[in-house]
């Protein structure tokens, strides 16, 4: 079976990569399944199993933000979370850090994306500055709160991701593997490289 053509990463000398990226949950590493407690419902979205590989075999710290208003809401416990997350985790190996925000929309909280607590949480944890931290998520909510911390954020839309979210994104990436091959093969300003943003290679 023919195969396309992938252009080969260029060296990591040569490119500028993020400390860390921060991936959301539902909708873009996983199928969303609204308010889901059950972990044999969880389902891995083709190409994300090889884009997280690139991340770790790229020594870039991997993260999870996501919003839970489930919980807030009654439906969910903070251990069905916990279980869900879990079990993610044991399809996709561990991430670094987890970061989840449990309260419903309206609640005025900072972490609730698109506010920019949870990725200000998570490069926290993970000791790196936000602004060396890429977000990818299928929403707008997502890259806003990226941005509203300091950090970069690529859209991935889904049929979940309304049609004005897309339109008013430069590029959003067809799917998780070309955002993470796009952050993979980013050369660095001015031909200087041989640093990631936020500490040394």
């Amino acid at each position: 079976m023919k195969t396309a053509h992938r252009p080969a990463l260029p060296p990591r000398d040569q490119v500028c990569r993020p400390a860390a990226v921060l991936f959301d949950r539902d909708g873009t590493l996983v199928h969303d399944v609204p308010h889901n407690a059950d972990p044999d419902r969880v389902s891995v979205i083709p190409g994300v199993r090889e884009a997280v590989r690139l991340v770790r075999e790229a020594g870039i710290a991997t993260g999870v933000v996501t919003n839970q208003s489930g919980i807030g809401r009654g439906l969910l416990t903070h251990e069905d979370v916990r279980r869900v997350n879990a079990r993610v985790d044991e399809l996709l190996g561990p991430f670094d850090v987890w970061v989840y925000c449990p309260h419903r929309p309206g609640f005025g909280c900072p972490c609730r994306k698109p506010r920019p607590g949870l990725v200000t949480d998570a490069s926290r944890r993970l000791g790196v500055r936000p602004d060396a931290c890429v977000v990818i998520g299928d929403i707008a909510a997502d890259v806003l709160a990226a941005r509203a911390a300091g950090a970069e954020g690529i859209l991935v839309p889904n049929a979940a991701t309304r049609p004005a979210e897309t339109a008013a994104e430069d590029d959003p990436a067809p799917d998780v593997l070309t955002a993470v091959r796009r952050v993979l093969a980013r050369p660095c300003p001015g031909g200087q490289g041989g640093l990631e943003r936020g500490r040394p290679v």
